[in-house]
């Protein structure tokens, strides 16, 4: 009965800080915050003053006045800005919490399979110090195959593809541990940008990263046979008149323009199947491969893996909160969370 009292009352935390946006999960309330992780900050004789977090400083990219900067301060899934990193931490634990700032709550955090040990103190610096009492870190990609309900635990092959903003995390997972892995620095960050270059090259025309997204959210990676007649209209700047014009882009083109960054994350599948032991490799042409994360959304990228790598490939049930739902289950199963948990 106590253990329940405590739980009912308990501050604990799970995050996914993610290089788009920061996802928090209370103990016993489930996911209580989704935010853009992004920071207005104005720049003054002072020196910097945060002005806006999350959704309302989103709002603010590409559209602020020469003192205003809307940052990013996770780049490829790890820290960029240590100073607004903390700010940002500080506003979410302070909002989730309703401002009770004496509040120290325990902090599990999802981190990518790739980071380095100046990364990971650097994460558990700014988590500290926006006021954590306990600080954990947990690879992203178990985090991702705890969260998508997967049997982690089980002397057989799990094996996620969690492509977040920054990173994508491959990895083949056995026994709460992780068997093969490997994260690449290309996410939806990259699928964006690559749509920016190709509507610059091929049409001359300046969109923002926030019209790439809906591109590629809406067109997709779908077959030319599906994307017969799919198009979508969009608005950008002629970079030769300088004037505001508009363009139809077909779906096939987006195709194209992906090529590269969805080659890369084929490849990157593609390796770590290779280096699978063959018992696991076995398992996984019956079980296949999980999709997570944001990027799990994009139409047809499911099709090409199934395609590429002829095994099943399944989406996880919302795919966008896998990592941090993940990482919450961990916290509430102590057993669990001492085995999955990155060593200090």
């Amino acid at each position: 009965m106590l253990n329940y009292l405590l739980g009912l009352f308990s501050n604990d935390l799970a995050i996914d800080l993610g290089t788009a946006s920061t996802l928090i999960y209370v103990k016993g309330k489930g996911i209580v915050s989704n935010e853009p992780s992004v920071v207005a900050v104005r720049k003054d004789g002072r020196g910097k003053r945060v002005l806006a977090v999350g959704t309302e400083a989103k709002a603010m990219l590409g559209k602020t006045p020469g003192n205003i900067t809307a940052i990013r301060p996770l780049k490829d899934g790890v820290i960029a800005d240590f100073e607004i990193t903390e700010e940002m931490l500080k506003y979410f634990i302070a909002k989730v919490h309703n401002r009770k700032l004496l509040v120290r709550p325990r902090i599990i955090i999802g981190v990518p399979s790739g980071i380095t040990q100046v990364e990971k103190r650097a994460v558990k610096e700014s988590a500290y110090s926006a006021g954590a009492g306990e600080v954990y870190l947990i690879e992203e990609p178990m985090a991702a195959a705890i969260g998508a309900g997967l049997p982690i635990t089980e002397p057989s092959a799990n094996m996620i593809v969690d492509i977040g903003g920054g990173t994508s995390e491959i990895a083949v997972i056995s026994l709460a541990g992780i068997v093969q892995a490997k994260s690449i620095r290309i996410g939806g960050d990259r699928f964006d940008e690559a749509i920016v270059q190709f509507i610059k090259r091929k049409f001359n025309l300046s969109i923002g990263t926030g019209v790439a997204e809906r591109i590629k959210h809406t067109l997709g990676l779908s077959t030319n046979a599906d994307n017969i007649g799919h198009s979508m209209q969009i608005k950008g700047s002629n970079l030769v008149t300088g004037v505001p014009a508009t363009i139809d882009l077909q779906g096939s083109e987006i195709r194209e323009a992906l090529n590269e960054p969805v080659n890369a994350l084929i490849e990157a599948v593609k390796q770590v199947l290779e280096t699978t032991p063959p018992e696991l490799a076995a398992d996984m042409v019956d079980k296949g491969i999980v999709l997570a994360g944001g990027g799990a959304l994009i139409k047809g990228l499911d099709a090409i893996l199934r395609e590429e790598t002829g095994l099943p490939i399944t989406i996880a049930d919302d795919p966008l909160t896998c990592v941090v739902k993940g990482a919450g289950m961990a916290l509430d199963n102590i057993k669990l969370l001492r085995e999955v948990t990155i060593p200090n």
